[in-house]
């Protein structure tokens, strides 16, 4: 669980009903999420009757405290110990303004306490406030059962999925992606919508890879943050004897000239120029700078894919983990329910199960020059969970759109050079048919976890985009 999460939290009440189920359905609530280390924004229980909400005047009171904490609330929880007032929730929500993820929740009735003073009718009543969302096209979250015990099991593993759920929706509305460089003139495939993306509230932010280049060159050999950089290179892989303290040195430079300029800008996810200037103007790869702010939950793609940099941001905001975005390129033998999924490549070192190497790109070294190439991570995948996740702007119908799924990373061989993975995925002729039938790119994020389902509904439901969920 990330700390610090900040929840507002709105009891809901209805007069008909025994208010010592509101009065415990408050405490039950806000032990819950002390327990679980969250904090907490709600009115002292004094400020309305109950300290729940049921009239306008509770209404407006809760939302101005929501608005004075607006920076600081990442989702809200409505808890309906009772049947709750609709409006009274309506009016919570729509006057505070802050568009932010909902979670809603009603408690269970008991089959032997449905007398007038203990019945709760939440059951009823959560159909009441979920219709009337739904008329003022407010999104929000369900919990798995349509009434659940606060205290269960099964409402934390609610709370931790819609934590997960405002972290990308939050992140995502605000994401800032770096764009270091343009994309490879043959690559038509990374073309993208800046205007489309910031309809969903991610900006674009582009440096010409010059500045980079000239920021790295006029770096001192001794500056303190090239040392501190050249210092966690040493420490990340192992590098082969016969590469150049100068390659390590020009690794090191770039490294700092990034993460500067990153720091600088509040970049949230990183798309970078990787090939071939780079190389033939400055010296150096670019993959081992990009794999080690993938390490830092700071993802970076390839070829100055955009939205391959989203994806994996989307990636690890759902998981918490380092994302790599790799090509789908191989067969594997006969197996059609394998593939292999490859890059030169700049994958996060946790992706890999043993010590990483750090040396030259294989492929576009024999052609730019082995000594221009430094700062490729080579290593097989490790076996365990996957999630991959593709999104794009479709620009002809203007509109985002994705696929996803789950799958393994096996630990099948596979003798070829560079960062390598062997895939494992249900009906995986069926996802390429929709992959080259829907003209999506041979770019794909991934991530050691299976977060599919935040992904999914996180951005079907807040965001409205449109994805196919492979199964």
């Amino acid at each position: 669980m990330v700390k610090n999460t900040k929840f507002g939290v709105v009891v809901g009440h209805r007069g008909f009903f025994n208010s010592a189920l509101a009065i415990d359905g408050r405490k039950k609530i806000l032990n819950k999420l002390n327990k679980l280390g969250y904090e907490i924004t709600i009115l002292p229980e004094h400020e309305t009757p109950l300290g729940s909400v049921e009239t306008i005047e509770d209404a407006k009171k809760y939302a101005k405290l929501f608005k004075e904490k607006s920076g600081e609330i990442d989702g809200i929880i409505v808890s309906l110990p009772n049947f709750g007032d609709e409006l009274g929730i309506l009016n919570t929500i729509k006057l505070s303004n802050l568009n932010v993820p909902i979670l809603i929740q009603a408690s269970d009735d008991y089959i032997d306490k449905v007398d007038l003073k203990n019945r709760r009718d939440a059951f009823c009543g959560k159909l009441s406030v979920c219709n009337n969302f739904y008329q003022n096209k407010i999104p929000f979250t369900d919990t798995l059962e349509h009434t659940i015990d606060i205290d269960s099991e099964v409402f934390s593993k609610d709370i931790f999925f819609f934590e997960k759920v405002c972290r990308v929706v939050n992140r995502i509305k605000k994401a800032r992606i770096g764009m270091i460089g343009t994309r490879p003139a043959a690559f038509q495939t990374m073309r993208f919508s800046e205007k489309i993306l910031q309809d969903s509230g991610i900006t674009v932010i582009p440096v010409d890879l010059s500045e980079i280049i000239f920021r790295a060159l006029n770096l001192k050999d001794k500056d303190d943050f090239v040392q501190e950089q050249k210092k966690s290179l040493l420490e990340y892989g192992n590098i082969p004897k016969e590469i150049t303290q100068n390659s390590i040195l020009k690794q090191s430079k770039l490294s700092a000239a990034v993460n500067e300029w990153v720091e600088e800008n509040s970049i949230d996810a990183l798309a970078v120029q990787c090939w071939e200037s780079i190389q033939n103007n400055y010296g150096c790869a670019a993959c081992a700078t990009m794999s080690m702010l993938g390490e830092r939950l700071i993802p970076s793609a390839c070829e100055a894919d955009v939205a391959g940099a989203v994806s994996m941001y989307a990636l690890t905001l759902a998981s918490g983990k380092a994302s790599a975005l790799t090509d789908w390129n191989n067969n594997y033998g006969d197996d059609r329910s394998k593939c292999v999924v490859t890059h030169c490549s700049s994958y996060p070192k946790s992706f890999v199960g043993r010590k990483i190497e750090i040396s030259n790109l294989d492929v576009l070294g024999e052609s730019l020059g082995a000594e221009n190439c430094f700062g490729a991570i080579k290593g097989k995948v490790a076996k365990g969970s996957m999630t991959f996740f593709r999104m794009d702007t479709d620009d002809l119908n203007g509109r985002i759109r994705a696929y996803l799924g789950e799958g393994e990373f096996t630990d099948d061989p596979f003798d070829m050079a560079g960062g390598v993975a062997v895939c494992q995925i249900n009906n995986l002729r069926n996802l390429m048919k929709y992959i080259c039938k829907n003209g999506f790119e041979h770019h794909v994020g991934m991530v050691r976890s299976n977060c599919a389902e935040v992904i999914e509904h996180s951005m079907t439901n807040y965001f409205d985009w449109d994805i196919y969920r492979h199964s």
